[in-house]
Parts: structure tokens; C-alpha cells; sequence
């Protein structure tokens, strides 16, 4: 049967650094590194290293934590000292952190600012590889009560069309709709075609009686409204 957790005397006469579940209980887990905090993760070494070692093995072979997370299982497992356990246990800890970070917003709170709508989509968006055209459709009381994604490409005024951002309004009986797509450039600064296509779902919600209150372009970690920079004018 696999141990649960590092071999004691495999620990005896490691450094204090290298003692992770001692240092979170000394000192909480703000002070542990990234490496720190995967090791209690994963609770066992492989061979001779221990699980702080496997998990500095582990930074290095995905880059960072990010890149661990967007890791396939078979890709973890690749990785000696990673098995299926360990896999599965990885990426239940990443889409919990996932989860959270969506969840900071109290549910039911009302969109009010760009930035409302950014604290509950940045996480899911910042990183992603490929364009994603988002819809977020809002109730009077500016309640998100659904979410679309419209396509997945290079942003086109003749592939987003407003049959498509529009129907599920339709549906959902919204009185507004947020619209929000990714640069994987990581810039958000809008191109004319950004432009284009804001123009053209803007006056489309004016004439069927929904409003289109924002399009917001995620960056990494920054973003933009087009309706603060003045393009619904």
C-alpha cells in the first residue's frame, strides 16, 4: 500500500524549508512558496526525493503553476512520481481554485460596473488560447441569469452575428445583455474590428428592445470597456 505521507526517516534530515506541513502550521500559508504548497498536495516523493523535490521537479517540467493546471492527465503522469491518484487529486485542487475565484461575487449581486463583470470573468477568460465570445444576459435588476458562449475564433463581424448573441435573450426574456471576448495576446486595446462588431450588436439590441450595456475585452490580468472608452456614443 503507498504511504500517505512523506517517509519520516526519508524527512529527518531534511532542512526546515523543505518541511512544508510544518511551516503552514507555524505560519500559515501565505509565507509558503508555490512549490511549498504543491508538496502538501501531492503528500509523497518519489523514490529517494521527497514530496517537496517531486513538486519543484513538477514546476520545472509545466513551467508554473499555470501550466499544471491546464496539464492533461495523461500529461501529469508522465511525470515520474505522478500517478493516476496524484493526477486526479492535482486537478480537483486547480478546478476548486477555479470555482472559488468565481464564486468571490455574492450570488444574485447585480452587475453595476465593468469591473463587477471582470472580478467574475477574469479568472476563466485571462488565460485562454483562443478567442471566446462571451454573452452574459441580465434580468431589470441587472441579475446575471445566464451565460452563453457564442463562438470560439478570431472575432469577425460576419461570424458573430446578432441572431446568435440575441436569441438566448430572446429566451431568457433579459432586459440586457453583456458581451465580453479575450485577446490570448493578453492586450485588451480594442481592434476595428472589436469596434465593428460592438457598433452592429449595439444598434441591433436597440431595435428589438434589449440593451447592450458593455463589451468587455480581457486581458491578462487588465481589461477594457468599450463603453468607457466611449464607442456605444
Amino acid at each position: 500500500m503507498q504511504a500517505i505521507t512523506c517517509n519520516k526517516s526519508q524527512m529527518k534530515n531534511v532542512p526546515v524549508y523543505e518541511r512544508p506541513r510544518e511551516r503552514l502550521i507555524r505560519q500559515g500559508t501565505a509565507p509558503l512558496s508555490d512549490a511549498e504548497l504543491l508538496a502538501i498536495l501531492l503528500r509523497t516523493g518519489h523514490q529517494r526525493e521527497t514530496c517537496y523535490q517531486l513538486a519543484q521537479r513538477l514546476l520545472t517540467a509545466f513551467g508554473s503553476l499555470y501550466g499544471i493546471s491546464q496539464a492533461s492527465h495523461q500529461e501529469l503522469m508522465k511525470i515520474k512520481g505522478i500517478g493516476p491518484v496524484k493526477a486526479v487529486e492535482l486537478h480537483a485542487a486547480f478546478e476548486l481554485g477555479r470555482r472559488l475565484a468565481q464564486s468571490v461575487r455574492k450570488e444574485g449581486a447585480p452587475v453595476r460596473m465593468p469591473c463587477d463583470v471582470v472580478e467574475l470573468m477574469m479568472p476563466e477568460m485571462r488565460h485562454l488560447t483562443q478567442e471566446h465570445f462571451v454573452c452574459l444576459y441580465l434580468n431589470t435588476k441587472n441579475q446575471i441569469i445566464s451565460k452563453q458562449t457564442v463562438f470560439v475564433g478570431s472575432l469577425d463581424a460576419s461570424i458573430v452575428h446578432p441572431r446568435e448573441v440575441y436569441r438566448e435573450a430572446v429566451r431568457r426574456s433579459s432586459a440586457s445583455v453583456i458581451c465580453l471576448h479575450n485577446h490570448p495576446s493578453g492586450d485588451p486595446t480594442p481592434s476595428r474590428e472589436d469596434i465593428a462588431v460592438t457598433r452592429i450588436l449595439r444598434d441591433a439590441g436597440e431595435l428589438i428592445g434589449i440593451t447592450l450595456l458593455d463589451h468587455v475585452i480581457i486581458g491578462d490580468g487588465c481589461f477594457v470597456s468599450l463603453k468607457e472608452q466611449g464607442y456605444f456614443s
